[in-house]
């Protein structure tokens, strides 16, 4: 039979189609034949042909991995004596190759210890003489672990002491390149045994690569993720070598000569380091040596001729795929930002800025504009603080420099600064809005790649505008409506309609008089099915759903069923993850507007959506090599192999050899996020129709973190949906309180909650743990109670919190190796901090303060430490306390509690009082009129203590009253007086205290304050009247005022309450009201 599957093989390598096809159907044929194992075998030793030799093996790891089980024993011990025996014999790299993946694939199946005489040839050929011998031992053993790294361990050791010896073999690289990819397969199971061995290796290893870059710069690109492995499993072996990898990769980042593959793999390596350790890079003194060669980078010219990706006229803005040294360098950039403490990145950063922007090359200037861009997430605060005036002025400027590639980075960065730096940007509104209409004006002479770039400024700077964009609204319109009826370009037209979404989201109901229109000219796009409409349909889409949460239900709500009908009929015809992602956020967006309109059709919906999570689409499996031969086995005795295709005999799960590895297209990583955060909302709005517990059962395994998809956008999206149905089954409960809905919330929280601890103190990404947080204080929020009814629950949410703030989380660096620096640390890392202390007055609300008490004790130091750092650590400190006492006012024994912690918290709130900034002042005077709030009535009973903490108080707030000039913190003020009456009335001198409130009414910023306010002057109405009286005018005025203020804020409601008064009554009201 070899005979004949020889010919057979060489007809496939045949220039013709008819020959190559009559052969594969030969094949077909012979493959059903029992001896088709020995007869491959014969011809992969046998044959003269290299070609067909290499088909062969192929072959054979192809029948292997689909059918070991139907090998007969006889065959599979032949079988391993002839691969080996094929392998010595061979002198052809590609037939080696082959044969050490036909190895690989039989080690899956037949582990080491079950096959001696591997082992035997492996030691033999690594350590012989003969350099071509170890090359050719040292691929067979890459494969062969890379396979099934686990049996290998006992043989580590052994194999790390190999590799020391290899990599200083620096005339033979390819066997140094198969080394480090060996280390790179076993670094993941690596034990603390051999953690000291490998860490010995890593100068070694740098020395090795920078030889390998000189011999084969692809296979040293490839060897160089071997960092990108340790950094994932074993960090701490890097850090003592971090200076000497760190300069490796900076030599590598700096060479033009080398390929960009491998610049921006050692770029890529430094972004990830500094987000693992950058504690270590700083105290490393690194932060200097890496600016300085990631700035030239940045700032390089393009080739003559050229552009960057970015500026090309044709470019996508949404391409995600530039592996360009310029686009990483800006990424390290952008890390530093989100992982250093800004006052240490930007006194090195900044001379280097500002020096770029002032230069006469227009890539420099551009550089300097893009460095401030990505600067702006990691440091909001820092900038938004003490910087955006100047950087402001500066992005401003930019936008008339002569050159167009200046102009566009400008542009970008102000789209950042917009996005980032709120609500302080948007003071600004005055000076941007003539720039960036400016822009509009001109759109149909500009370039569309400059166009898109002013359209991304514009509406990230529209979106937070609320109502200072009303002035503009005509004028925006217009232009809007005048682009989508007049516009040749799909593209403008697209950019138009996601631009209508930013206005809506600011102007909400002043945009009715526009919506018709707009919905005509949406209803055009969503209907035209031409795949050139493609992109223009899904912003179609996208802004629907804007314009459903933001136009308000009276005018959304007959287009509801309209709109859930387009959504399936869409999603039935057309198979794309972005218009199936945004046809999901439709139905989330209807679900707020008239959730019954989804009812009928929860159960299509809801089957839909969870496909889309549990599918595999859009995941590519990168192979090896060309699979010329793959379709030949393809089919054949399917119905037999079905089961056995990826089980082995313990029935573990079989990792196909072939694959490289696996990328995800952003389009279906974005339509798995907006699934979840569309499940969550969806669930939430229509109650009891989806919130059965198998549907959320079900729903929550899909959204659970999966190892195919571990993007950390998908991750956080499936928390926060898990919280979601945590909500919604809590809501059902509640409007149909029986014992059944009581299990299933408790069965749902005990198995979401406990997800939610186990990703706060194991999960890597900080996004993640913040979304996880940010979730778990929701469903506390919620739930109260219920959520802690498990023993020992309060207890492991106390010790996540602990934990979070004592930075000992493994997203935090675990309580690392090196010293913290308490005082300063990155923006994101506070804010981490925030979520976790969120938490701590939820859990008071939700107790009573004696179960609570011991926990709170534990907490409270932990609050009060930052009172000593930066304004944003004192701000977060001092509201947290306030939100803690506001909590204890409603629960048993909470009272008691607030006065035994007067004596701890009144220094450090009324050193809060007096702090510099606003924000402190602020978040100070609530908590001080939280506390007399909560221990207020307790004091009463002790004479002495209102002798000592009223007067105190009152005589700081009648100073703070007589200086202040920031709104909110007199709004803040005036309810901390407030709280002061109603808590204890004979502790406040109202004759002097009543006129200075009634001066500082209504409220202008802090508009929540309103009911305590409101609350305080009814009770001393009804307490005091003849307090009340003697300040009528007053009393009056400010009643008006405050009454105006209402119906000009929420005049929906304040008609329906009119509505409700007796005529009389309603017309002296509206008279009031309307008097100017």
């Amino acid at each position: 039979m070899s005979g004949e599957l020889e010919q057979i093989l060489l007809q496939l390598t045949q220039p013709d189609n008819a020959i190559i096809q009559q052969a594969t159907a030969q094949l077909k044929l012979a493959f059903k034949d029992p001896a088709i194992i020995p007869a491959l075998c014969a011809v992969m030793t046998g044959s003269q042909n290299t070609q067909i030799r290499q088909s062969a093996a192929v072959m054979l790891r192809m029948r292997v991995k689909k059918h070991w089980k139907k090998i007969s024993p006889d065959h599979r011990e032949s079988l391993k004596a002839v691969v080996l025996k094929a392998f010595q014999q061979e002198t052809e790299h590609t037939v080696r190759h082959s044969l050490s993946q036909l190895s690989a694939v039989m080690v899956k199946h037949e582990t080491p210890d079950r096959w001696p005489a591997l082992f035997t040839l492996l030691n033999q050929s690594t350590k012989s003489n003969n350099p071509m011998d170890r090359q050719v031992g040292l691929l067979l053993l890459s494969k062969v672990v890379e396979s099934n790294p686990e049996p290998f361990k006992p043989h580590y050791r052994q194999l790390l002491q190999l590799f020391g010896t290899v990599l200083r073999d620096l005339d033979n690289p390819t066997a140094m390149y198969y080394s480090i990819l060996t280390l790179t397969a076993m670094t993941a199971y690596t034990g603390t045994e051999e953690m000291n061995l490998m860490r010995s290796l890593i100068p070694t290893l740098i020395i090795a690569l920078r030889h390998l870059i000189k011999a084969d710069q692809d296979q040293a690109s490839e060897a160089m993720e071997v960092f990108d492995e340790l950094m994932e499993s074993e960090v701490s072996i890097m850090v003592p070598h971090i200076t000497e990898i760190v300069h490796f990769c900076l030599e590598v980042s700096a060479d033009t000569t080398l390929t960009d593959s491998l610049r921006v793999k050692a770029l890529s390596c430094i972004a990830f380091l500094i987000r693992l350790k950058s504690k270590t890079v700083l105290k490393q003194k690194l932060l200097n040596p890496i600016l300085q060669t990631v700035f030239p980078v940045l700032s390089a010219a393009p080739p003559p001729g050229e552009e960057d990706p970015e500026d090309e006229e044709n470019s996508n803005e949404d391409d995600t795929d530039n592996e360009s040294p310029k686009h990483f360098a800006a990424q390290v950039i952008d890390t530093m930002a989100l992982h250093m403490p800004p006052e240490k990145l930007f006194h090195q950063l900044m001379p280097l800025t500002q020096a770029c922007l002032a230069s006469d090359n227009p890539y420099e200037r551009k550089a300097g504009l893009m460095c401030l861009a990505v600067l702006a997430e990691g440091c909001a605060d820092h900038i938004r603080t003490k910087m955006l005036s100047s950087m402001l002025q500066t992005v401003c400027q930019s936008l008339s420099d002569s050159n167009q590639v200046v102009r566009s980075a400008g542009l970008f960065a102000l789209g950042q600064f917009s996005e980032h730096l709120q609500p302080e940007v948007s003071k600004y509104c005055a000076e941007l809005m003539p720039l960036l209409l400016g822009y509009m004006s001109a759109l149909n002479q500009a370039k569309i790649g400059h166009v898109t770039k002013a359209f991304y400024a514009l509406e990230n700077f529209l979106e937070n505008l609320g109502s200072e964009i009303e002035p503009y609204l005509p004028t925006l319109m217009e232009t809007m409506l005048s682009a989508l009826s007049n516009a040749e370009n799909l593209k403008l037209k697209e950019l138009a309609v996601s631009a209508i979404g930013a206005i809506a989201n600011a102007a909400k109901e002043k945009l009715v008089p526009y919506f018709l229109p707009v919905i005509e000219s949406l209803k055009g796009f969503l209907t035209d099915t031409r795949d050139e409409m493609r992109s223009l349909q899904t912003q179609a889409l996208d802004t629907l759903s804007v314009l459903a949460r933001t136009i308000g239900k009276e005018v959304f709500s007959p287009l509801a069923a309209e709109c859930v009908q387009l959504g399936l009929n869409l999603t039935n015809t057309i198979d794309d993850p972005d218009l199936r992602r945004c046809t999901y956020s439709l139905f989330s967006a209807v679900s707020t507007v008239s959730p019954d309109c989804l009812n009928p059709h929860l159960t299509a919906i809801t089957t839909i959506m969870l496909l889309s999570l549990k599918s595999t689409e859009g995941v590519t499996a990168h192979l090896e090599e060309d699979k010329t031969f793959v379709l030949l086995d393809d089919d054949d005795d399917d119905d037999e192999a079905q089961g056995d295709t990826i089980l082995d005999e313990e029935g573990t799960d079989n990792v196909d050899p072939d694959i490289a590895g696996f990328s995800v297209e952003n389009a279906y990583i974005d339509e798995k996020e907006d699934t979840c955060d569309a499940l969550g909302e969806i669930a939430f709005n229509t109650g009891v129709c989806v919130c059965g517990l198998a549907f959320v059962s079900l729903t929550m395994h899909s959204v659970s973190p999966s190892p195919q998809f571990p993007h950390e956008d998908v991750l956080r999206a499936a928390f926060v949906a898990m919280g979601q149905f945590c909500r919604a089954q809590h809501k059902v409960w509640q409007e149909n309180p029986t014992e059944a809905d009581h299990q299933a919330l408790q069965k749902l929280l005990g198995v979401v909650l406990p997800s939610f601890l186990e990703a706060v103190h194991s999960e890597r990404e900080r996004q993640v743990v913040m979304g996880v947080l940010e979730a778990m204080n929701a469903v506390l929020k919620a739930c109260q109670g219920e959520a802690l009814q498990s023993p020992g629950r309060l207890q492991e949410i106390s010790q996540a919190i602990r934990d979070v703030l004592k930075k000992r989380t493994v997203c935090q660096d675990g309580g690392g190796d090196e010293a913290d620096d308490e005082e300063q640390q990155a923006e994101y890392d506070a804010m981490l901090q925030e979520f976790a202390g969120e938490g701590i007055p939820l859990l008071a609300s939700a107790v009573p303060a004696e179960t609570f008490q011991p926990y709170l004790n534990e907490l409270l130091p932990l609050i009060m430490n930052k009172l000593s750092y930066t304004v944003a650590d004192r701000s977060f400190s001092v509201g947290t306390l306030g939100e803690i006492l506001q909590s204890l006012v409603n629960v048993s024994g909470g009272r008691a509690c607030a006065g035994k912690l007067s004596n701890q918290l009144l220094p450090v709130l009324v050193a809060g009082v007096r702090d510099s900034d606003s924000e402190v002042r602020n978040n100070s005077v609530f908590a001080l009129g939280a506390l007399a709030q909560a221990a207020g009535p307790l004091v009463a009973r002790y004479p002495s203590i209102i002798m000592k903490y009223y007067p105190m108080m009152l005589s700081l707030f009648s100073n703070l009253l007589s200086k202040e000039q920031d709104r909110r913190v007199i709004d803040n003020l005036c309810a901390a007086l407030c709280r002061m009456i109603m808590s204890n009335m004979e502790g406040v001198p109202l004759e002097q205290v009543f006129p200075a409130l009634l001066a500082r009414l209504p409220l202008k910023e802090d508009m929540e304050e309103n009911k305590t306010v409101y609350s305080c002057l009814a009770m001393l109405y009804s307490q005091n009247p003849a307090l009340v009286r003697i300040c009528v005018p007053e009393t009056q005025n400010t009643l008006v005022m405050l009454l105006r203020d209402v119906a000009q804020r929420h005049s929906k409601e304040f008609e329906v309450a009119m509505k409700s008064l007796p005529a009389e009554q309603k017309m002296k009201l509206t008279g009031a009201v309307s008097q100017s």
